[in-house]
């Protein structure tokens, strides 16, 4: 089959209907995710194709939702539940730090988790409030965690293939504002290991790494940078737990600066750990410091201010003029 183009959400969708023909003991769960096909109808007609007992509608309880799962999950079923929408999470984060990131070391590795749990993340939609967080930084600093997050639809596609085999508990935060974005997706490639960056734009003066909603922005301002003369290299890290060090690290060697980007606030953020770990594994590569570029430290405002939170490419481009500077 040659590759065709479809909406990252598309993706999502076609890549859990081929989990659900190819095993079943996959099952999806979670508010709204069957008859309405949830509420980005990213699960439209699964459950009419696979019936109420694999494509299950929960109650409104998110802490229910995913103590089910885990329970479904020591019974050897791989279960894949939506939270609806990213600040929903937080009932449930007991559930999911205390029970499903630690029970496989509990148990000296003989029980595992396969639980995959969807978040609809980031701002950029015009939504009202607890529906327009970032809260990948709480769920990356868990051990035990795996966290993810696709840029485009053929990375979706094989991530949540990839996620769903994985017998580690993996946090799969997709980038609602991107959910309509087409690119192209082959369903018989050989994907990249799920933890793995991908350069997806080479260049030769500094290196920007992002992730999910921020990777779009990121080649426009590469793009824009090199009408000035500029040639930026764009990291997709695409995993936020665990990070692909060498990855960044060998980008960094060749353009010997750093901007870090991504949507969620600067500080305490993957950013952070980024800049810290590349300081000391290229300290006498980098001709600039290491930058941060992401939301601010406060919650997230009202749909009308949200433009002026969101990082987009004036920020990345001033830190990109900052970090040249030096």
């Amino acid at each position: 089959m040659t590759a065709e183009k479809m909406a990252l959400a598309k993706a999502i969708n076609e890549s859990l209907r081929t989990a659900l023909e190819s095993d079943p003991k996959v099952l999806i769960m979670g508010e709204d995710v069957g008859k309405l096909g949830g509420v980005f109808r990213v699960t439209d007609g699964l459950q009419k194709d696979f019936g109420e007992e694999r494509v299950i509608d929960t109650p409104l309880a998110e802490s229910g939702i995913v103590g089910t799962a885990i329970g479904l999950a020591l019974r050897g079923y791989r279960p894949v539940v939506e939270i609806q929408f990213d600040g929903f999470v937080f009932p449930a984060y007991d559930q999911i730090v205390t029970q499903l990131a630690k029970m496989h070391a509990r148990a000296l590795g003989k029980i595992k988790l396969p639980v995959v749990i969807r978040i609809p993340y980031g701002g950029g939609i015009g939504a009202v409030e607890h529906h327009s967080e970032s809260p990948e930084a709480l769920f990356a600093h868990v051990a035990g965690l795996k966290v993810v997050s696709p840029a485009n639809a053929g990375d979706a596609y094989w991530m949540m293939q990839q996620a769903i085999h994985s017998d580690d508990p993996v946090i799969f935060f997709e980038p609602k504002r991107r959910y309509w974005d087409k690119s192209e997706v082959n369903r018989e490639a050989i994907p990249s290991p799920l933890h793995k960056a991908r350069v997806v734009r080479e260049g030769t003066d500094l290196t920007l790494a992002a992730y999910g909603p921020m990777v779009k922005v990121c080649q426009e301002a590469a793009a824009a940078a090199q009408e000035e003369g500029k040639s930026l290299e764009v990291l997709d890290l695409r995993s936020m737990s665990p990070i692909d060090f060498d990855s960044i690290q060998a980008s960094v060697e060749r353009t010997r600066r750093l901007v870090v980007v991504h949507e969620a606030p600067v500080f305490l953020g993957t950013g952070a750990e980024i800049a810290a770990r590349i300081t000391e594994r290229c300290f006498y590569h980098l001709e600039a410091p290491v930058l941060r570029v992401g939301g601010y430290h406060a919650p997230y405002p009202p749909a009308r201010l949200e433009d002026e939170y969101l990082p987009g490419l004036d920020r990345v481009l001033d830190a990109v003029d900052r970090s040249l500077a030096y």
